[in-house]
């Protein structure tokens, strides 16, 4: 068991008034344990408790964790997965559960009664992976690394003719060539207009001169992922293109430049936006300014209007404004940021410059 992981995880769930939860997010259950295993429709979960008697429920088809450090209570598949965990449960107490337990296991809990109220506290494990630890930063900047590295690779990718699939299906080889494990998510290779879809698939699209071209990547290493967008313009850029690349630059380091504890994340995400409103393209900012960032490549939180959560020492998420004229061009910028005790750590050092590649 990662025990400070743990007593952080306990103390925001005390906060609460909580003294036990369930947690089934097998990446949630990795990061408390180091034992990774997808249960694909199988029940699979961890339980804590203030009193230290956690358990970790498995069924015998998953093969057995090396070291959990934890009590461990296998079970079939024709066991009923509430009468698993009801001697392990404090029935007399309330029981915080994952928010991605589902109904089929969670129903039997609350039909049996099986605890004294259900309340959802994945806040408390969402807020504690939001914060890294010294070892996790160590990962991130690590990962960040191999997508910077990356990223000059698949620039020089970029010649007359390629299409934005024969870039892309170059990109995994590319990414174990230097360490890393594969992709933390689908690569995003746009060229053109194609760049005005943000989560445009790569397809047979043949690059021509005047064209933008964004790449969207990350991988994983080491278990942490890494993620960043740039985007260039291939032998020529129009006055047009220029505009909106310099906006969306702008946007992204003005934000990144408010960065330091006690800042909400609301208010990170409005100067960006600010800024390509008052620039006329507010409408084609349509997405977040950024989203947390770890273990998977979308952790719980986001840099939007809609969060506002003061950064503290240790988050780390992404800084991603862009613009998107549909059947026109795209552009959009993407660093990963680290909030330190009196600022803002780039993870990412690939140029922001506009890069015309001939």
């Amino acid at each position: 068991m990662r025990e400070q992981r743990v007593e952080r995880i306990l103390q925001a769930l005390e906060h609460e008034g909580l003294s036990q939860m369930l947690i089934v997010d097998p990446m949630s259950v990795y990061y408390l344990t180091d034992y990774y295993n997808l249960p694909y429709e199988r029940f699979f979960g961890l339980l804590l408790r203030k009193d230290g008697q956690h358990v970790l429920f498995l069924n015998k088809l998953f093969y057995a964790p090396v070291n959990s450090g934890v009590k461990e209570v296998w079970f079939s598949d024709t066991d009923p997965v509430a009468e698993v965990l009801a001697p392990y449960l404090m029935q007399d107490e309330v029981l915080g559960v994952d928010k991605e337990i589902t109904a089929r296991f969670l129903l039997p809990l609350m039909e049996r009664k099986l605890a004294a109220g259900f309340v959802n506290s994945s806040l408390a494990v969402d807020k504690t992976r939001a914060v890294k630890d010294e070892e996790e930063k160590e990962k991130m900047r690590s990962a960040s690394a191999v997508n910077d590295a990356a990223m000059a690779r698949l620039r020089a990718l970029v010649h007359a003719g390629v299409t934005e699939r024969e870039i892309r299906d170059q990109l995994l080889g590319i990414y174990q060539e230097l360490g890393a494990q594969g992709f933390s998510f689908t690569p995003l290779v746009a060229f053109g207009a194609n760049a005005a879809d943000p989560h445009h698939e790569p397809d047979d699209t043949v690059l021509r001169e005047g064209d933008c071209v964004l790449f969207d990547v990350g991988c994983v290493k080491d278990g942490y992922c890494s993620d960043m967008t740039r985007t260039f313009y291939y032998k020529s850029v129009s006055d047009h293109c220029r505009e909106v690349y310099e906006t969306t630059r702008a946007a992204n380091e003005a934000a990144v430049a408010l960065i330091r504890p006690g800042v909400r994340l609301c208010d990170i995400d409005k100067a960006a936006r600010d800024l390509i409103t008052e620039k006329g393209y507010g409408p084609a900012f349509n997405h977040r300014l950024g989203h947390f960032i770890g273990l998977t490549d979308h952790e719980y939180g986001d840099v939007s209007s809609a969060f506002d959560w003061e950064v503290e020492p240790g988050m780390i998420f992404s800084i991603e404004p862009g613009i998107y004229l549909v059947g026109d061009t795209g552009v959009r910028i993407e660093d990963l940021v680290m909030v330190t005790e009196d600022g803002v750590e780039l993870l990412n050092h690939y140029s922001h410059d506009l890069d015309i590649i001939n």
